[in-house]
Formats: structure tokens, sequence, C-alpha cells
């Protein structure tokens, strides 16, 4: 018998039983160590603000459709893609796995998931790597994708806006490209951290005035080669637009929610000819497809975290128990300025 993590209604947490079924060829049973939990996307299907509950996606199409009968309407079962996990059974067949070998990759936060042999043998947690730190398998692509699409070049300017988990990456992951990064945030704790950990040489609170005029100011009136918006609001990415050089690029990781308030169209976007790119972990940019996929971008995280020119330690501020699930979301939700990357043991269950 495994447990699984279930949203029953918006900020609803419980469990389901789920009845073991014997392995089939070619498959592992993986006993999960860690899950993280993702206080972005995830977060829009424990508050219910995610398109998919109340329109359906037409994938033909690529359009979200107004009907009475949405995509994924609650409960939504096994949400979660920030696991690490244990091989304690081998099926049929398998000949490049063995039990014990660690595994990371995405299955939901659950005690315990079949996988795929092709699956999990090139998800093999490297030996240098701390266990814990291999739930960035997703996080972590996610992150390198955008600078991928933000194309930094050695030099350039690039300025974060939100400096969550996935901006924290980012930063890191700009100032290994070799660019000169600012970080803007409005929690302060944020932007130390990003300091702390060298990925910034400046942080900037909006409530202490504009980021885009200091940023502006420090540049020689040029402004950012390149902004990444992480946050999700539209007045950071109308802040992360007005940062931007003339001619330069704005990328957009953040998963907007709702319609852009705050986002002014008309002001520097049309007057200095921004290139506006959205970012999105589905695919790689078309140009770089034959060279880069999922994998490379997963491969690519671990190695520099095992490396040690990635530092994401720090980045998780809370562990805890997976029967506690509902008090890790609360915290996420209510009182965000006091967590980064929130991760379930399951150790203690």
């Amino acid at each position: 018998m495994s447990e699984v993590l279930v949203f029953t209604k918006p900020r609803q947490v419980d469990f389901d039983v789920v009845e073991d079924r014997t392995l089939a060829a070619k498959e592992v049973r993986v006993r999960t160590l860690y899950s993280g939990i993702s206080a972005g996307t995830e977060m829009t299907a424990y508050r219910g603000s995610n398109p998919y509950l109340s329109k359906q996606w037409d994938p033909k199409n690529r359009l979200f459709l107004s009907s009475a009968a949405p995509s994924q309407p609650y409960p939504l079962s096994g949400w979660g893609y920030e696991e690490v996990g244990e091989v304690i059974e081998i099926g049929p067949g398998v000949s490049t796995l063995k039990v014990g070998d660690v595994i990371y990759g995405t299955w939901g936060h659950r005690t315990q998931s079949i996988l795929q042999e092709d699956y999990a043998s090139p998800r093999i947690k490297p030996v240098d790597l701390a266990t814990i730190l291999a739930i960035y398998s997703h996080l972590g692509p996610i992150a390198l994708n955008g600078i991928l699409d933000a194309s930094i070049h050695v030099g350039e300017t690039v300025a974060i806006f939100g400096l969550g988990v996935l901006g924290q990456v980012i930063a890191q992951l700009a100032r290994l490209s070799g660019a000169r990064v600012f970080g803007v945030d409005l929690i302060q704790n944020r932007l130390e951290l990003a300091q702390e950990l060298g990925a910034i040489e400046a942080g900037f609170n909006p409530q202490d005035g504009s980021p885009a005029e200091k940023i502006k100011n420090l540049t020689g009136g040029r402004g950012a080669d390149v902004t990444i918006e992480v946050s999700g609001n539209a007045r950071a990415l109308h802040e992360a637009v007005r940062a931007a050089a003339y001619s330069a690029r704005v990328v957009t990781l953040g998963f907007f929610q709702g319609e852009a308030q705050g986002l002014s169209l008309g002001e520097e976007f049309h007057h200095n000819r921004i290139s506006l790119v959205c970012s999105q972990i589905s695919n790689v940019d078309p140009a770089l497809s034959y060279r880069w996929d999922r994998l490379r971008l997963i491969h690519t995280i671990m190695d520099l975290q095992a490396r040690g020119l990635l530092n994401l330690r720090p980045v998780i501020t809370h562990v805890i128990p997976f029967k506690q699930a509902a008090q890790a979301f609360r915290i996420l939700d209510e009182t965000p300025d006091q967590a980064l990357q929130i991760v379930l043991d399951f150790s203690e269950r």
C-alpha cells in the first residue's frame, strides 16, 4: 500500500491510499525520499487559479476553451514534480538499474511509484550530489531553459525580477554565463540571500523606488541587455520592460494568473522596441533543439551542482514530514516571505 497527496478542493490537502501492483517487465518500484513543492505552478492548483481547473485545454489547436467540464477538475491527485527516491524492487528484464539506486524525476507527492526502466536509468543521482539536492531535476531545467531563451552574452547586464526559488537558480546561472546581474524582489531576505550566494551584484526592492530607473542609472542610461521576469506579477513585468535597453529582450517565466493589470504596453514596450519572449519548459528554443533537450537540461543542472558551481542548498528553507504537507502548503500560501523551497521528507510519515 502507498499514499498519494490529493487536493480535494482549493486549499484543502488530503491523502489517498493506493493498492500496490506487481511490477511488469522493464519496471522498477521506487520509494520516495524527498519531494519538493513548487511555489509557482503547483500553488495555482492548490489555490484553484490554474486555467485547467476552469477551462478545457484543446491540445490539437492549443487553445483554452470555455467549458462546463474543465480539463482537470478537483480532486487533483499526485501533483508534484520534484522527486527523489530509492529503487526498492526490480521488475523482469531490468538490466540497467539495481536495488538501492537513487533516482530523481517527476512522479508526484506519493510514498512509492512505479517507473519505466528507460525513464529511470538516465536519472540516477550523481555520486557527489547530496540526495536532497536532486529535487531540482525540474525547476533547475526550467531555469536553465530560461537562460537559453535569454541568449545571454558575456559582459551583458541581466536583471532578474522575482527571486523566489526559480529566480535564485536563474540568478546563479546568469552569473555563470558571464553577466553582470541585478535582482529585484519585494521580499528583502530573498535579495540578501542572492547577494550572499554571489548571484547578484545589487538588489532592489520596489518599495524603495523604481528598480528600472536605478538599473538605467547604473548602466549609463542604457538599461539591461536582458531582463527575466520570474514572479508572475504583471506589474513586475511592466517594470522589467522599463528596465530593458532599447531593442532588448524581456524573457517571461512567471505563470501569470488572471488579467495583466498594471502592464501598459503603450509605454516603454512600444517606444523601446522590446522583444518579449515566453520561456516554457515543454520545449527548448527550436534553434537549439538539435543539441538541447529536456534530459540535457536536467543532466546539466545536476552536474553544475555536483561540481559546486550551483549552490542550491541554501534555497531550501524548510524540510517538513510528508504527512504534514498541509502545513507546508499553508506556509507558501499565507507567509511566502518566510519560505523559499519547501521539501517534503518521506522518512517520517
